[in-house]
């Protein structure tokens, strides 16, 4: 979200889609949020299904990394069969995008690298 002032960023809630935000974790491999769809006075909203987004974190020489994904679930037991190979996805798809990112780095090293220096210029 980006503004030149407080005047132009709108705050409005949007009452007809809220969801109650819970937290559920096995202590060990992770935890999934579970957005669970509720009307404006907080009662569960049946018309709507819940949403899952699995979260974990690998330790890296770097420090922690965190790995995120949606589940494709109706129910927790669902979301939790569905977690370690929505991991295992986010995890291939965050190395690609970091290979891909130090070729294109690589690359622009290399260019830079091959330019002529002229003396005297």
């Amino acid at each position: 979200m980006t503004a030149n002032s407080p005047e132009q960023i709108d705050f409005t809630f949007n009452n007809q889609n809220l969801c109650r935000e819970e937290s559920i974790t096995d202590l060990k491999a992770g935890s999934i949020r579970c957005l669970r769809p509720i009307k404006p006075n907080g009662t569960n909203d049946e018309s709507r299904q819940p949403i899952f987004v699995g979260h974990t974190q690998l330790q890296s020489p770097q420090g922690l990394v965190p790995l995120q994904a949606p589940l494709r679930a109706a129910t927790l037991g669902e979301a939790i069969e569905e977690f370690p190979g929505a991991m295992k996805k986010a995890l291939k798809d965050m190395l690609k995008r970091a290979k891909k990112m130090q070729a294109q780095q690589q690359a622009a090293k290399k260019e830079d690298e091959s330019r002529i220096i002229m003396p005297g210029r």
